[in-house]
């Protein structure tokens, strides 16, 4: 019998059995990401390829697996079917590969966390396991199409728009197929260090600085920083991605930049995403800057912006790794390689993913010695009411 367990590295476990046969891939796994997604495909199109996942909506609202992990799979000549409170995970690849791992189709379960599985090339454990994916997969819901799943991102992108995971947003319901199980806990909310974008995203102009006693809160309201990120009419802001975690951050006197919070970002769209006559009278600063990266779970720190977490102090620890501009120009050998003239006259600036780990931990230890604004609170603030 060939069998081991294995407890790291398991996307070149994966990686090693697709590129010794992939021509049959069948998945057990309840939470797939997009970039994890693309493994599956990247040694060519599998004859078979089936899987078996969740198809709670709430899942893909709250970040831990994704629509766009589902097409890709799907344009690449899946099937997948929907189980509710799946928590199985198994990979099973070509003749006789048995991947059985707690590990999820994600770059956290596959690469960071600690994952205990094992992997056999045995006729008898291929057998069992293949027995156990037909039993789903007969149980199953149907095999989800394209347009449905464009459906279900119409409405997630509008649970996200409406302030999801703010305010009491009611459930978006569960596609998949009842086989019996009692349900699962709640899962949890995406954290920023795993997502694949980070940014800054400045309030406020060089002309127009804040004292760093101006309550948070203040801030927010007069921002509206619970639900929109905005920039100038001259500048949509075409390179954020669905899931890319904005930090919130206010131009203070004496010179310095406080992040005072952060929101998962959503994909800008024209028309969508531009400021409405309404939103212009209420804020009369938007004609000037109407573009729009809505955010959703968002979390603010609970005082005044001096408790939040300093820029010149991720620059001056980071140095040319402060930002992705910088740090190409570092690897290049030419150009800026100063975080701070990286982002003059800049709505925003895109971090490195060493930084989105920096920024997070110390507003993480922000939010633990100061606390946070509570969703109530800022469950009372103004929310835009968005048709898709």
């Amino acid at each position: 019998m060939n069998f081991r367990l294995v407890d790291s590295k398991w996307d070149q476990i994966l990686d090693d059995a697709l590129s010794a046969d992939g021509s049959c891939v069948r998945i057990i796994c309840p939470f797939i990401k997009e970039k994890a997604a693309k493994r599956l495909l990247q040694y060519g199109r599998p004859s078979v390829l089936e899987v078996i996942t969740r198809f709670d909506l709430n899942c893909f609202r709250d970040g831990v697996s994704d629509i766009s992990a589902l097409r890709l799979l799907c344009k690449g000549g899946g099937k997948i079917r929907g189980i509710k409170n799946l928590h199985s995970k198994a990979y099973l690849i070509g003749a006789n590969r048995t991947i059985v791992t707690s590990a999820n189709l994600t770059e956290q379960g596959l690469i960071r966390n600690h994952e205990l599985g094992f992997v056999a090339q045995d006729d008898e454990i291929a057998v069992s396991c293949h027995a156990y994916f037909d039993r789903l997969w007969k149980g199953a819901s149907p095999d989800v199409s394209l347009k449905k799943l464009d459906q279900w991102e119409s409405k997630v992108i509008a649970a996200w728009a409406s302030g999801a995971g703010t305010k009491s947003t009611p459930s978006l319901g569960d596609e998949g197929k009842d086989v019996g199980f009692p349900a699962e806990p709640q899962t949890a909310r995406m954290q920023g260090t795993i997502a694949e974008q980070g940014f800054v995203k400045f309030f406020g102009e060089g002309h127009n600085r804040e004292i760093p006693t101006h309550p948070v809160l203040d801030e927010v309201k007069s921002s509206g920083a619970h639900w929109a990120c905005t920039y100038p009419a001259s500048k949509r802001p075409r390179m954020v991605r669905d899931g890319a975690i904005m930090f919130m951050a206010r131009i203070v006197n004496p010179r310095d930049i406080l992040i005072f919070g952060r929101g998962i970002g959503i994909h800008y769209m024209d028309g969508r995403d531009d400021a409405t006559p309404a939103d212009i009278e209420l804020r009369n600063w938007k004609a000037k800057w109407p573009r729009y990266v809505r955010v959703h779970d968002v979390k603010f720190v609970n005082g005044v912006l001096s408790n939040g977490v300093s820029l010149n102090e991720l620059m001056d620890e980071l140095g040319s790794d402060s930002f992705a501009s910088t740090n190409r120009h570092a690897l290049a050998g030419q150009g800026n390689t100063n975080p701070r003239k990286a982002f003059n006259q800049q709505a925003a600036v895109e971090l490195t993913p060493l930084a989105v780990s920096w920024l997070d931990a110390r507003l993480e230890q922000s939010f633990s010695k100061h606390g946070k604004i509570s969703p109530d609170v800022l469950a009372t603030l103004d929310w835009p009411t968005v048709k898709l």
